[in-house]
Parts: C-alpha cells; structure tokens; sequence
C-alpha cells in the first residue's frame, strides 16, 4: 500500500528511468516534482501529462545537480510549493568511458559531483522534514558497478560505490524517525546513457556497436535481457510502499544475475 498525498522529487525524471518512476509515483496518487534537462515543451507536456492523467500537483525544477546552490534552490521550491519532499529519487546520472591514464579530469568531476555529490546535497535537505513528520523514503539509483568494477569507468564506479556509503548512513540516521533509504543496482537498461556508454565503449574497445551489446553489455547478465525502465519503476514504488516499511540500507539488485556470479 502506497501512503497518498505524498510528493515525490524525482532527479533526471525528464527520460529514461527517472521519467519511468516519477509516471509510476503519480498513478500511485503521488505529487510529483520533476528535475532534468531536456526541450522546454517536452518537459512541460510532461508535467501536464502527469498531473492530468493521474489528478495529481505537478511541478517541474531545471536545477543544475552539479551546483550546490541551484540544489538549494530546487528544494526551497519543494518547501515552499509541495510542503516538502516526502520521497526523493536520486536518479540523474551521466557516464564517461575511458582509460584511467586518459580520463578527462573535467569528465571525473562532473561524474562524481552529479552522481554522487548532489544526492548528498538533495539528502541534507530533505531529512529535516522527513524526521518532523515521521515518514519518508529515499531511493538511492545505484547500479551493479555499487558492487562489482568494470575497465574504463573510473568515475562512475567510484560515485555508484560512494552512493552505496551514503545511503548506509542515511538508513542509520533516519531508522528511529521513520525516514527508510535503500539503494537499487540495475544491470544495463536500454536508455539513452545506456546508448552512450555503448558507443563509447566501442569506440575505446575497437568493437562494432553489435559486439559491445552481445559481447560486453548482455554479456554481464545471465538472463540476457536488459532490465526494462517499468521494472525499475515498479520496484521503487514498492519501496516506498508499507510492505517495505522494514527494508532500510539495503543493496537491490534487479541485474538479471550479474551480480550473482
């Protein structure tokens, strides 16, 4: 069971797997902030879409997550229009891939300051209230590479690795006010950073486009499929569901089994 009338902030809800939960939080009664990039009408038929369809508060923030300050600002609004953030969803992300020696530094800074930094800020802020009320959930998006290493992805496995640590803590800290923190791993999900990393990683490897999926990417995971978006999704609502009210700092795979060998 899902408690209604909570607003949910959703990181990188403007594609992908963040546009896959926040449209599954607001069939489940959710108000729903969105946060990310994209066109400005896209965006907005977006929110429309979502408040129309499912009779919910919509809103929409195009905060910068690698900017402290624009974060502030992100959840100042929440405060201000939403009465705060009952779920949040540390979901934007971005990849680089590369040899360690050649890594960009510019590359590793945005990596680790939008995946790993900025749910450290989004958390902060939203833990007071989380505790005043007694209730909230936040959803860290980790990946596989929180628990195993893969060549080229210096930064992102050290951010995904980093995100396993804060979201630990923050189930620790909020376990007696009500406030439960779990991170998902995913295995590969055909998304378009799924389809960056691909021909990125052929262009590092010297493989066709082909090669990477069947040889590198589905490789990784047993069941040779890639995880489906609405499978994230749905298991992010149930964590905010009562049936999980007991799951806290926990580490979910949903990789088809990568993980597992």
């Amino acid at each position: 069971m899902m408690p209604s009338g909570k607003t949910a902030l959703v990181t990188g809800s403007t594609s992908g797997i963040g546009k896959a939960i926040a449209t599954r939080l607001a069939r489940q009664g959710c108000n729903i902030i969105l946060n990310g990039f994209g066109e400005e009408a896209a965006i907005e038929a977006e929110r429309a879409g979502l408040a129309k369809e499912f009779g919910v508060k919509a809103g929409y923030s195009g905060a910068d997550l690698t900017h402290p300050d624009a974060i502030e600002g992100m959840m100042h609004y929440a405060a201000r229009d939403f009465g705060g953030v009952d779920i949040l969803v540390n979901n934007a992300g971005v990849q680089h891939v590369a040899p360690i020696e050649e890594f960009p530094v510019a590359k590793w800074d945005l990596i680790i300051a939008l995946n790993l930094t900025a749910a450290f800020h989004t958390t902060r802020m939203a833990l007071p209230g989380m505790k005043a009320k007694g209730w909230g959930r936040i959803i860290n998006m980790g990946s596989a590479h929180a628990k195993v290493a893969s060549p080229y992805k210096s930064a992102y496995v050290t951010a995904k690795h980093g995100l396993a640590g804060l979201t630990k803590v923050t189930a620790l800290e909020g376990a007696k006010h009500g406030v439960r923190c779990n991170l998902i791993c995913p295995g590969y999900v055909h998304t378009p950073l799924v389809d960056g990393q691909i021909a990125d990683t052929a262009k590092a490897r010297g493989l066709t486009r082909d090669q990477v999926i069947e040889d590198v990417i589905l490789k990784a995971q047993p069941t040779k499929e890639f995880v489906t978006v609405e499978q994230i999704a749905g298991f992010a609502a149930f964590l905010c569901s009562t049936d999980a009210d007991q799951i806290n700092g926990a580490e979910l795979s949903i990789d088809g089994g990568w993980t597992a060998e």
